[in-house]
């Protein structure tokens, strides 16, 4: 395929099911915005659900390439670490924010639940998750951490606190319409509240 007919297609893909969900999404709208004939999509792809399955199987490819991948290791501090992760996320968004938008769609509006996944897929999605925890969590520097509070419980109350944090954001992006939101302002609240978890549990 051509890659900027490739680009095309796969960008168009991802809005529509990001924007309408599985059930709702259109191989009319998606042809008709990646500018190709009909007959085109479905030569490379035999139906929708085959290509929702190559963009589930695209998408992780690229989140691992340029993310993942690319988390640092060596770095120590761990709320530095999700500040970074932070960081490396916002540029690969901004390389591929169609891509993001629908996984986040996906987990979001649970777009899961309206098609079934093969247990190949949902073991890729399962392993991408747990990859990206294994760097996050992997050489920790606990001496950073107050003396008065116990290493392994600030970083259950710092994952709590992530946890809860995550799970307000997204209530307030439950049936918005991720491509059109300007994300920053959410990186930039999130760089604003590490700082602050820094002078809780910090010395």
């Amino acid at each position: 395929m051509d890659l900027e007919k490739q680009r095309r297609i796969l960008n168009a893909a991802y809005q529509e099911f990001a924007e309408q969900g599985y059930e709702r999404a259109s191989t009319n709208r998606i042809v008709n915005n990646a500018g190709i004939g009909k007959g085109m999509l479905f030569y490379y792809f035999n139906s929708k659900r085959e290509l929702f399955n190559y963009l589930i199987d695209y998408g992780i490819d690229y989140i691992i390439k340029k993310y993942i991948d690319k988390l640092d290791e060596g770095e120590s501090d761990f709320i530095e670490k999700y500040r970074n992760a932070s960081q490396v996320k916002l540029k690969a968004y901004k390389e591929n924010p169609h891509i993001f938008n629908f996984f986040a769609t996906f987990y979001i509006n649970h777009m899961y639940k309206e098609v079934e996944l093969s247990e190949e897929m949902q073991s890729r999605l399962k392993n991408l998750r747990n990859h990206g925890f294994s760097k996050i969590y992997s050489n920790i520097n606990k001496s950073l951490f107050r003396d008065d509070l116990d290493p392994e419980q600030v970083i259950r109350l710092i994952t709590l606190t992530f946890s809860g944090y995550e799970n307000e954001v997204i209530n307030r992006l439950k049936g918005e319409n991720l491509s059109t939101l300007d994300m920053e302002t959410f990186w930039d609240d999130f760089h604003e509240f590490l700082a602050a978890l820094k002078k809780v549990y910090y010395k």
